[in-house]
């Protein structure tokens, strides 16, 4: 799926690569990766597709050479095709040495002499050569040769001998849009009472109860299940307590959603994703949208009108008409696109008064994590050495078999931004500290027969963007127990503050991957409604990590059951403002009381079929 090029598409582009594609008689075809009929053991990465323009397939093997990637491309003729194909080296901004992303591509089972991911710190073209094609149809494959992370965005085949597929971001939609035929104006999905955008707890919970209370609702998820960081792709338990006063049937719908299971980086059945799809498609007024990313929205004055999303497999590209909206994605994303008012980074003390936050303002948000754990076999397992990854000795290494929540990058860094390079800075510590434990610690006959079973490749994130509503909640209302009018959501874990590991600061000063957490103690307290809508978009909900707190406050109220809970109310609230008509803001205004006796009542299961 594309991102056009703004809000309008522009002329010049169009005219320009239309001139680029002139050639006469040339030829031009565009392969997306991430469309490849069969994409064998590579894995669809969607992560950073706002950055660097994209989904692309990840050869994601811990090691061991992923199965190939096939699929079938018509060429309108025969002849010589000069071959671009968009990659990276993934190591290349830490001048690491070795290019572990290696890959070849395959024509018809023959590999190109070329072997791509192997330049360029950046996304790029790289060059192929040439190959001789047949016209008809051809079979393509890519072809891991590392097991080590080499992705590929796009392949391009041309006989335009003067062309260069264009990298910069205006230029390169337009010309994906005019190679994949995309309709000028996207398809009409239709008109929902709510759109959510992100299928995280917070998400599922706002879909589930704003559809049981009537409601017709979109629920757009850019990967392919449900559950965000507590599905199989991350894998964290749900945290926080439920169905606690003041409105003890807020969680019920988390309950339905929850498998159970406890524990961190465990097997992907503990997250049970299809329990979670289970109860979403159940419920017929919610119309699901996997794997569909949300890339723009149109507005009228101060409230969206539509969200923009497109399929990240088929391109196809989707505009979701509604009244109301609810941001769900943790990242803040709808809100950032509409403008909304937020903040990234730490408050400082001066401003809040919270005694937690730093001296002074800066920009350190809490980390991502990259999870992963090992497990026994029967004979030796062998791993190869890493020279391009972290290096470890006796004393700076990790010895441990599994990494939990506390495997954690980017504390100091963009979380949006540079996710990409934070992601990948964790596997080259997880690479680099298991290949030291194998192959040159002193007690490596220990890991003989333990093999790196599963490495996380969708990254767990804490903290970015914290839409800003009406009442930005901070320590000392939590602590003091201020009392809001409006306060409902209970949360009950500490005020859970994540830094770089001072011992592992010792041995990669400026490049941890490891956190510690510092714990403030809290009685449970309600989080106000307020928190829970934009103060300057009039249409816009938000629910989850990305709601209206700081930094310090983000500690208690960001795990999931708590957000699930947040999910929970906003449903609710946009069912009063379908009934009534009305804004987010007019619910705390003219309909508390309203508001309270859903709460009081809940949307699990029995609640409304006693209704």
């Amino acid at each position: 799926m594309r991102k056009p090029i703004g809000i309008t598409h522009s002329a010049l582009f169009v005219v320009l690569l239309l001139l680029s594609l002139s050639d006469v008689g040339a030829h031009t075809v565009l392969v997306e990766a991430e469309s490849f009929d069969n994409t064998g053991g590579w894995v669809v990465d969607q992560q950073f597709m706002d950055q660097m323009g994209s989904p692309f397939l990840l050869a994601h093997g811990l090691g061991e050479q992923v199965k190939d990637a096939t699929t079938k491309v018509k060429f309108p003729a025969a002849g010589d095709y000069r071959v671009w194909l968009r990659t990276r080296d993934w190591v290349a901004p830490w001048k690491a040495p070795g290019t572990p992303g290696k890959f070849q591509l395959l024509i018809n089972g023959k590999p190109l002499d070329t072997v791509f991911g192997t330049e360029g710190e950046k996304w790029h073209w790289q060059k192929g050569g040439t190959v001789k094609i047949r016209k008809g149809r051809v079979a393509i494959a890519l072809h891991d040769l590392t097991g080590f992370e080499g992705r590929c965005d796009a392949i391009v085949f041309t006989t335009n001998s003067s062309f260069v597929p264009p990298n910069q971001s205006g230029p390169m939609a337009a010309f994906r849009r005019e190679m994949l035929d995309l309709p000028d104006k996207p398809r009409d999905a239709g008109r929902f009472d709510l759109v959510v955008v992100g299928g995280g707890i917070a998400g599922t919970c706002t879909s589930v109860s704003a559809a049981r209370l009537g409601l017709k609702v979109a629920l757009i998820q850019n990967r392919p299940v449900l559950g965000g960081n507590n599905s199989s792709e991350v894998r964290v338990h749900l945290n926080g307590k439920i169905n606690l006063p003041p409105y003890p049937a807020l969680g019920d719908v988390v309950k339905e959603l929850d498998s159970g299971f406890r524990g961190n980086a465990q097997p992907a059945s503990h997250y049970d994703d299809q329990k979670k799809l289970n109860v979403v498609r159940a419920e017929k007024n919610i119309k699901l949208f996997l794997n569909t990313h949300a890339y723009k929205v149109e507005k009228e004055y101060d409230s969206i009108t539509a969200i923009f999303a497109g399929n990240t497999k088929t391109s196809e590209e989707l505009r979701f008409r509604a009244p109301l909206f609810a941001d769900c994605t943790g990242d803040g994303t709808i809100g950032f696109l509409a403008g909304a008012d937020y903040r990234m980074g730490r408050e400082g003390r001066a401003e809040t008064s919270e005694s937690l936050a730093p001296e002074k303002p800066d920009k350190m948000t809490m980390g991502a994590s990259v999870q992963w754990y090992t497990k026994k076999t029967d004979e030796f397992s062998a791993f190869p050495d890493c020279p391009w990854a972290l290096q470890f000795n006796e004393e700076s290494s990790q010895r441990i078999t599994r990494g939990d929540w506390n495997w954690e990058t980017g504390l100091n860094r963009n979380q949006i931004t540079e996710f990409e390079s934070i992601r990948d800075h964790a596997f080259r510590a997880v690479y680099g500290n298991w290949a030291f434990l194998k192959n040159s610690s002193r007690d490596r006959a220990k890991y003989e027969k333990l093999k790196l079973s599963w490495v996380a490749y969708i990254a767990g994130k804490r903290e970015s963007r914290r839409l800003l509503g009406d009442v930005i909640l901070q320590q000392q209302d939590i602590q003091q127990k201020k009392e809001f009018p409006d306060a409902f959501v209970t949360t009950t874990w500490t005020i859970d503050l994540h830094y770089p590991d001072p011992k592992n600061t010792k041995h990669f000063p400026g490049r941890e991957f490891r956190s510690i957490a510092k714990f403030t103690r809290i009685d449970p307290y309600p989080i106000p409604y307020r928190c829970f809508y934009s103060r300057n978009i009039n249409n816009l909900f938000m629910a989850g990590r990305d709601i209206s707190v700081t930094h310090v406050a983000l500690g208690t109220v960001r795990v999931m059951r708590t957000c699930g809970m947040m999910g929970e109310l906003v449903g609710m609230a946009a069912s009063l403002c379908k009934k009534h008509n009305t804004e987010p803001r007019s619910v705390y205004r003219c309909h508390l009381d309203e508001l309270k006796e859903l709460a009081e009542r809940g949307v699990g299961k029995s609640a409304i079929k006693d209704k």
